[in-house]
């Protein structure tokens, strides 16, 4: 997990940009991130935490060794599994570097008002094993990325994220740049098993209990939905974002074999 930074830090350092990031896999994809400025290890130790602490001699990073209880406050409670560090937050990019980075063709994520930093982090988790090539979300009414390292299991320090004030004109200018813009809501157009999502694409996820706001999903090109087969008629919005960003892997992955036949 992740909260503002406030018990590591040395005099004078930017404490704007740096989170307290808890836990030993958020951790050890912090250090292979080149992110964390800083460890502390309670005095209990484990094999996984030991894999921190060589990773961090690796990379020259400063390790502290202090109580349980300093820990727990930096924590503020939470499971920390004896490993607290001071992580850099990942760099914003605006939404053309976003574009202008992705892959041929391009899959990427856009939140529309995600809040829950529990539904953030396991979306994120599932973005990156998809290698989508960035995620985009707004800057106000959303959840802090501070919060969300352990719910992303590490994911949050690979993916590429771009912050936008205003998420239908995000939407405009993804459509602008060729790519087709994809809601995700009960009573879409189509299912989206039907949709060609080996297309440039851009999945447009909405809030949790609201869905996507109405400008929004009238300026996607499509708005797709899941079949509900059983007795609940609605899936967790991030493993909604599964069932689709993995179809669209495994359609990409035919038209790449249909392409090299």
């Amino acid at each position: 997990m992740a909260k503002p930074s406030s018990f590591l830090l040395s005099p004078g350092s930017d404490r704007e940009h740096l989170v307290i990031v808890y836990g030993v896999n958020p951790v050890l994809e912090a250090l292979r991130a080149g992110r964390v400025r800083g460890i502390r290890f309670g005095p209990a130790s484990s094999a996984r935490a030991a894999e921190v602490r060589r990773l961090a001699a690796a990379a020259g990073t400063p390790v502290t060794s202090v109580r349980t209880e300093v820990l727990d406050r930096a924590s503020g409670g939470a499971v920390h599994q004896g490993v607290v560090a001071e992580v850099t937050q990942p760099a914003s990019m605006t939404l053309a570097e976003l574009i202008e980075g992705a892959s041929a063709p391009a899959l990427l994520l856009v939140l529309d008002g995600i809040e829950d930093p529990q539904n953030l982090g396991a979306i994120l988790r599932v973005a990156e094993a998809a290698a989508v090539d960035g995620v985009v979300r707004q800057t106000r009414r959303a959840a802090p990325l501070a919060r969300v390292a352990k719910s992303s299991a590490g994911a949050l320090a690979h993916v590429r994220l771009a912050s936008v004030v205003n998420i239908a004109r995000a939407v405009s200018e993804l459509k602008a740049a060729g790519i087709w813009t994809v809601g995700l809501e009960a009573g879409g157009d189509d299912l989206y098993g039907d949709h060609d999502l080996a297309l440039p694409t851009a999945l447009v996820l909405g809030n949790e209990g609201r869905g996507l706001r109405r400008l929004v999903r009238e300026r996607c090109d499509r708005v797709v939905s899941i079949p509900m087969l059983g007795h609940v008629n609605s899936l967790n919005v991030a493993v909604a974002a599964g069932v689709v960003l993995f179809e669209a892997v495994r359609q990409r992955r035919i038209a790449a074999e249909d392409g090299a036949s």
